[in-house]
C-alpha cells in the first residue's frame, strides 16, 4: 500500500530522500542479472529495452528536476535528451520508439554511469532546502520510475518469450500462499447509491486519479475472485475464440488479424498446457488467475459467462474498504497465484493481475492537466484506452492504492492483465 508521506517540509524532505534511494536501487537490482544483449534487445514496438528504461527514468530526473532546479548542473551527455525522451513533445525531438532496440550504444555500463552521475547530482540537491513543489516533483519522478520497474518486467518477459530456449529471468519462488484449488465463483451484491471515487487528501497520487467526486452507482454484483485458467480453458473449449457473437467488432477483427486462440504465452503439448513466465516455461496452474489477456478477450469471456466487466467506479467503491495487500513484485513470486481459499468476500483485488474494467480512460469532472511538460504525463492519453485496477504480481507494493488508474489500449496483452466479473443486480 502506498504510505502517505509527511507534509511537513523537513520531514517530507527526508522521506523523499529515502524514497529516491530505495527506488533507484531497486531498478538496478531488477537489471542485475541481465547481460548487455538482454538489456538492449527490443521484442516489439510497444516494449522497450531494459537499458532504455534505466536511461529514461534517469533522463526524467535530469530534465525535469536537475536542469531546472540545480544551478550549475552539467549534463552527462547532451545527446541523451534525444535518445531517452519518451513522448514529451514540449521537450523536443526524440528517437523513434520502435527503434529503441537499435541503440547498441551507449552500452549498459555507460547507462549505469549515467545513472550514477544523476544520482550524485540528485543527492546534492536533496541535501539542500527544497520547496514543497520541488519535493512533489521528485516524488512524482520516483513513482514514475516504479511504473517503469513494472514495465521492465513485462518487457523482459515478452523478450524472453520470443526465445525458443524459454530462458528464466529469475529462479522460481513460491510465496506464503501454498498452491490450492480456487474457491467456487460467487458474487456479492452491493446496493445502489451515491459513492465518492478518486483521490483526495494527503498522500501521493497521479493527476488522473482526481479530483474526488460523487458518482451514482446502481446496485450490482461483483465476483469474489479473478477468473482462473481452468475457466478460461472451458471458454476456449466451448469455441470462445471462434464465435463472433461473443466479441466486440474491433475485438473480432483482432482475433482474425492476429490469430488469437488463447492468452498470450500459452501453448499446448499433447494434453498439457504450458505458459511462459518470468521463471521460464512452466505448466499452467489451472487455479491461478488467467493472465495476459486483452480487454477484447476479457469482454468476450464476460459475455460468454453471462456477466460483464465491472466499471472502475464499482471496482473502486469496493476496494476502498480493502487493505492494499496482495501478491506484488516484492514477494519475488512474479506470477499470479490462486486465491487464498473459500470466501464470498472479494479476494485478489490487489496484486496477482491487473483487472480490466469496462470504463474508458477519460478525465474525471474538474480534471485539469498542469500547463508544463509534466502535464503531458496522463491527460494526453485519454482517448482509446481502457482502465485497469488493482496492480499485479509485477507491481511494486508501495506503488498501488485503491484510486490508481492504469490504462492500456484494448488489444494490449503483454501486461499482467486478467479478469474479474460483475453483473447487474
Amino acid at each position: 500500500m502506498a504510505t502517505p508521506l509527511p507534509r511537513d517540509v523537513n520531514a517530507h524532505s527526508e522521506a523523499i530522500r529515502r524514497l529516491y534511494g530505495a527506488v533507484r536501487s531497486q531498478t538496478l537490482a531488477l537489471c542485475a542479472g541481465l547481460s548487455d544483449a538482454d538489456a538492449t534487445a527490443q521484442s516489439m514496438p510497444d516494449a522497450s529495452p531494459a537499458k532504455w528504461h534505466l536511461a529514461h527514468t534517469t533522463w526524467f530526473f535530469e530534465t525535469m528536476v536537475l536542469a531546472v532546479h540545480a544551478p550549475g548542473y552539467q549534463p552527462f551527455d547532451a545527446r541523451f535528451g534525444f535518445l531517452f525522451n519518451s513522448y514529451y513533445e514540449t521537450l523536443g525531438a526524440r528517437h523513434a520508439r520502435p527503434k529503441r532496440g537499435l541503440l547498441t550504444r551507449p552500452s549498459l555500463d555507460e547507462v549505469e554511469r549515467y545513472r550514477s552521475h544523476i544520482d550524485a547530482a540528485m543527492e546534492r540537491l536533496l541535501e539542500a532546502p527544497m520547496t514543497a513543489a520541488l519535493l512533489a516533483l521528485i516524488e512524482l519522478g520516483c513513482h514514475h520510475e516504479q511504473q517503469h520497474q513494472e514495465l521492465l518486467l513485462t518487457d523482459i518477459l515478452h523478450l524472453f518469450a520470443e526465445n525458443p530456449l524459454h530462458p528464466a529471468y529469475a529462479p522460481a519462488r513460491r510465496g506464503p500462499r501454498p498452491a490450492r484449488q480456487a474457491s467456487s465463483l460467487a458474487y456479492s451484491t452491493y446496493d445502489g447509491g451515491l459513492v465518492d471515487i478518486g483521490h483526495a487528501g494527503p498522500g501521493f497520487a497521479f493527476d488522473c486519479e482526481g479530483p474526488r467526486h460523487p458518482q451514482v452507482r446502481p446496485a450490482f454484483r461483483l465476483a469474489n475472485r479473478c477468473v482462473t485458467n481452468r475457466e478460461w480453458l472451458e471458454f476456449m473449449a466451448d469455441g470462445g475464440y471462434t464465435t463472433p457473437l461473443l466479441w466486440l467488432s474491433d475485438g473480432w477483427t483482432e482475433v482474425q488479424r492476429q490469430g488469437w486462440r488463447g492468452p498470450l504465452y500459452w501453448w499446448q503439448e499433447d494434453e498439457a498446457h504450458f505458459h511462459m513466465t518470468l521463471h521460464g516455461a512452466e505448466p499452467l496452474d489451472p487455479d491461478a488467475p488467467v493472465c495476459h489477456v486483452s480487454y477484447f478477450e476479457a469482454d468476450a469471456f464476460a459475455t460468454w459467462a453471462g456477466a460483464r466487466l465491472p466499471t472502475e467506479g464499482e471496482w473502486e467503491s469496493v476496494a476502498q474498504a480493502q487493505g492494499c495487500e496482495g501478491n506484488f513484485a516484492d514477494s519475488g513470486v512474479l506470477q499470479p497465484m490462486p486465491a487464498a481459499g473459500p470466501s464470498h468476500a472479494p479476494q485478489q483485488l490487489f496484486g496477482d493481475v491487473w483487472e480490466w474494467t469496462r470504463s474508458a480512460f477519460s478525465p474525471y469532472p474538474g480534471f485539469r492537466p498542469s500547463a508544463d511538460a509534466v502535464g503531458e504525463y496522463n491527460g494526453k492519453f485519454m482517448s482509446g484506452q481502457y482502465v485497469l485496477r488493482g496492480g499485479s504480481c509485477a507491481t511494486p507494493a508501495g506503488h498501488i492504492r485503491a484510486t490508481y488508474r492504469n490504462f492500456f489500449k484494448p488489444d494490449a496483452r503483454w501486461q499482467f492483465a486478467g479478469v474479474r466479473l460483475a453483473k447487474d443486480a
